[in-house]
């Protein structure tokens, strides 16, 4: 029997080989193409409001770079609020990406802020840069600049903090325009101290609340009598933390909530919480078998619950930074002055939160692929234990007077568990003890060597990952800075 292709077939297949590799380049292309649109769209509407308008031109560049700048937050900064529900399987890349963009937009333009410092939070003296034009050059490079860098940390694929970003970027162009001594050094130490701060406790936090899960429910004889006992706690401190950080920082630009206040309401509402999901989880429990994977059911809803709450909470507290200098630059440019705060306008909230929304959909499964999937192995119990830790390490700050990064948190919480894992699996003796309970007659030994051939094949966190990541968070503030600096340069030649 002949079994070579006829010319007809072979040419047929060449005809769809060429058909797929363009169908791949075109899909290649579409993000991009989207995004310029985006872009586009925004400098009409920016048109629309200032046509004519004294120093039109100048607004319209800045809302352009501007919606680049949302566009890359969406890519990058978002990924830390559903990254790990997604990489535990609690919910799809799908329905992450349009929770988060529907609860970025609505904390953005329901509780994003009306009022912002036109320095960024006072890293620069109003004074130094009291000039107009100076001041315009300053906040356009620092955009630019951000902008730029955010970008570039996607491409690498590193979860950065947009507000270092902006910081490095304002603080850059201050010195280029008025010298070091423009610069609020105390705020900026301040800064920096967060950058050890915010993993770090996000880190130890997230180990705690797993420890305490591997301890209480999964190395227990009956795992599900254990999981109705605790997972309601568990639930009710989740609830009482979001109810405490939604007021801290989710709402603080609608009203004002001390942390006092703040404490009492996260409490109440822990209390409910508590009471309500008792026969909610004992209902659920009934019939599951007595393993790991029926007590990760459990954790799988509370879990898509708080990557929508921690999505509300960075829309209200971060897109307000990340317009900030655009509507800095709006205020100025209408009103020929310089002003230490200035209110943001309805259109340019709007910007952020689509932008963000858009660059989410468009770039932002590859970090959310990063956090939940690459840098280590988590379950619906790790995810729960990482959200938990962004809510409660944003508390402690507050409580503090610390200014802390969400994304470092949340980052340093996945970094947390992966390494609090590696020591627990090779360090707990109830661990030991159980697993050496529970192995087969047959196979007595194999169950301790397979953990040490795991551990050593795995790490259970990946070390590139961990460095190519901390190495960006250390260079993000100079380096947005350096390119700040050079972009003023540039402007100024312009506007000054």
């Amino acid at each position: 029997m002949d079994t070579k292709k006829p010319t007809l077939d072979k040419d047929l297949d060449k005809i769809s080989y060429v058909e797929e590799a363009a169908g791949n380049l075109a899909r290649g292309y579409a993000a991009p193409g989207l995004a310029l649109l985006f872009i586009i769209l925004v400098m009409v509407i920016a048109t629309a409001f200032f046509a004519g308008a004294t120093g039109a031109w100048l607004i319209i560049a800045a809302a352009a770079i501007g919606g680049y700048m949302a566009l890359n937050i969406g890519a990058n900064d978002v990924a830390n609020n559903v990254g790990p529900a997604v990489g535990s399987n609690a919910m799809t890349m799908g329905t992450a990406l349009i929770i988060a963009a529907v609860f970025e937009s609505a904390g953005a333009l329901i509780a994003g802020g009306d009022v912002v410092g036109t320095i960024s939070k006072g890293i620069i003296d109003v004074d130094a840069v009291a000039d107009k034009n100076v001041f315009l050059a300053a906040m356009l490079a620092a955009l630019v600049s951000s902008a730029l860098w955010v970008n570039l940390a996607t491409w690498v694929g590193a979860p950065v903090s947009t507000t270092h970003s902006i910081v490095g970027g304002v603080m850059g162009a201050g010195i280029a325009a008025a010298g070091f001594s423009a610069v609020n050094w105390p705020t900026m130490s301040s800064i920096a101290a967060s950058w050890i701060v915010s993993p770090v406790l996000g880190g130890i936090i997230a180990a705690l609340f797993l420890f305490f899960i591997k301890e209480m429910i999964i190395y227990r004889e009956d795992k599900i009598a254990a999981a109705k006992r605790w997972v309601p706690v568990l639930i009710a401190i989740m609830a009482g933390a979001f109810t405490c950080y939604l007021a801290l920082k989710g709402v603080k630009k609608v009203i004002r909530i001390d942390l006092t206040t703040a404490l009492l309401l996260g409490l109440g509402a822990g209390i409910v919480t508590w009471a309500g999901t008792r026969p909610l989880i004992a209902k659920q429990a009934e019939g599951l078998e007595n393993r790991n994977q029926s007590v990760r059911r459990l954790f799988a809803i509370p879990l898509v619950c708080s990557a929508a709450l921690l999505s509300f909470a960075h829309g209200a507290n971060d897109v307000a930074n990340a317009v900030g200098p655009l509507a800095a630059i709006v205020h100025t440019v209408e009103l020929g002055d310089v002003a230490p705060k200035v209110s943001i306008p309805l259109w340019v909230m709007v910007v952020g939160a689509l932008g963000i929304s858009l660059g989410l959909l468009l770039f932002g499964p590859k970090l959310i692929k990063m956090v939940g999937e690459q840098i280590t192995r988590l379950n619906p119990m790790r995810a729960y234990c990482v959200a938990l830790s962004a809510a409660i390490t944003v508390i402690i700050a507050s409580w503090l007077g610390l200014p802390v990064s969400s994304t470092h948190i949340a980052v340093g919480a996945v970094f947390g568990v992966g390494f609090f894992r590696e020591w627990y699996t090779e360090n707990s003796k109830k661990r030991r003890a159980w697993v050496k309970a529970h192995e087969s007659r047959n196979q007595p030994n194999t169950g301790e060597i397979r953990d040490r051939q795991e551990v050593a094949r795995r790490k259970l966190v990946r070390r590139s990952h961990f460095m190519t990541i901390v190495s960006a968070w250390i260079i993000t503030v100079p380096a947005a800075a350096l390119l700040s600096a050079v972009m003023y340069f540039v402007l100024s030649t312009v506007l000054v």
